[in-house]
């Protein structure tokens, strides 16, 4: 099957644009001896896990369903960090994960026998307090009143015994800069409890495959922590491994005008690609310009009621009609993990594009997938 031949919607997931960032990451744990898993919360195809776990170490989940996911599929190392976790739950979460991370000194102190009676690593969330986002609030885990993390005035050294390391999650699709600057927030916080852990987890948000990323800065970071105080060094990026690896393939169902020219989409901003709502963001399309930037501007949107299921005003050379492909790009990441069945819409299929440019269809959704999810 050809790229233009999936059923819409689709997910298609680019084997050798995989690949390519696997082996940018891969270069940056050769190089600095540091550890890189895939935090699942972005991209949880476990389809791609056994390519994914060529070139790094493992996973990292949120809770328990993600952490077995890890597990089951990848079987490499396999971390986890939850604001709390579930008296019911934590047992199992301890049998399959390497590393258990608690968010409070609470949550340490009541399952923290457990898990070092595994024989498995306690780590602590601290919260160095540094902002570094713009435009984000939603994604800032330093914002004030956040639920992450234990800041320095609600700190207590003197229940570190048995935690091996710390973690801290600051950033959101940034650069190497930004970690620079969260670094040095670090150590003038928590520099005095460093030299104790064995181990420090930078959390994920680091864009590392981005063209502009600067890779160079990002080992600086790496190595001063290795060198300062002997930690091994921990990323979890979830974006970094698929960014720009996979595209959602859609069909134009009716094109109509109010006041601009206007085309329904057999998918959903809402359901499909929910980001575009939430961050904001306008998702790249195949062949099209912005909005007057080329003859005919169209604005895109789902099938569902919600009136702002609207993708982005878009223009093409050529008028949209029933039947066109659309095909936009980046759409790995926050989208299979976080699509709905909202207004009963279908979910996409799943798709991999080969090296040789074939696509396998490996998963379609139906009926009793929407009505599985209720009673």
């Amino acid at each position: 099957m050809k790229f233009e031949e999936v059923p819409t919607p689709c997910y298609v997931v680019n084997e050798g644009l995989l690949e390519k960032n696997l082996k940018i990451l891969n270069g940056v744990m050769e190089r600095t001896g540091c550890k890189i898993v895939l935090a699942q919360k972005a991209f949880s195809m476990y389809t791609m896990y056994p390519l994914i776990g060529k070139y790094i170490s493992g996973t990292t989940a949120s809770g328990l369903y993600e952490a077995r996911l890890g597990y089951e599929e990848m079987g490499k190392e396999n971390h986890v960090f939850s604001a709390a976790y579930r008296e019911d739950e934590i047992d199992e979460i301890i049998s399959i994960c390497d590393h258990i991370i608690f968010n409070s000194f609470s949550q340490l102190e009541k399952f923290k026998d457990k898990v070092l009676k595994a024989g498995k690593k306690a780590g602590l969330r601290i919260n160095p307090e540094c902002s570094t986002q713009a435009g984000h609030a939603i994604y800032d885990p330093c914002s004030p009143g956040s639920r992450f993390g234990a800041t320095l005035e609600h700190f207590r050294p003197e229940s570190l015994e048995g935690v091996t390391g710390l973690h801290f999650h600051t950033l959101c699709q940034q650069n190497a800069d930004d970690l620079e600057t969260t670094l040095k927030a670090v150590e003038e916080k928590f520099g005095p409890w460093l030299p104790q852990m064995e181990w420090i987890n930078f959390g994920g948000g680091h864009h590392i495959t981005r063209e502009d990323y600067d890779i160079p800065l990002l080992e600086k970071c790496i190595r001063s922590m290795q060198e300062k105080y002997g930690l091994e060094v921990y990323l979890e990026p979830g974006e970094a491994v698929a960014l720009n690896a996979g595209f959602l393939v859609t069909t134009v169902l009716d094109t109509l005008q109010n006041g601009m020219g206007i085309a329904i989409l057999d998918t959903s901003a809402s359901c499909h690609m929910p980001d575009v709502l939430e961050m904001p963001y306008r998702p790249p399309l195949l062949g099209s310009g912005k909005a007057g930037e080329k003859p005919f501007t169209y604005r895109l949107g789902g099938q569902t009621c919600l009136a702002g299921d609207v993708i982005g005003d878009y223009s093409f050379d050529e008028p949209l009609k029933c039947g066109d492909r659309l095909v936009f790009g980046d759409m790995a990441i926050y989208t299979m993990v976080k699509n709905t069945t909202f207004n009963g819409m279908p979910l996409p299929a799943i798709a991999v594009q080969d090296q040789n440019g074939d696509c396998q269809v490996i998963r379609e959704f139906g009926y009793e997938d929407f009505k599985m999810r209720l009673a």
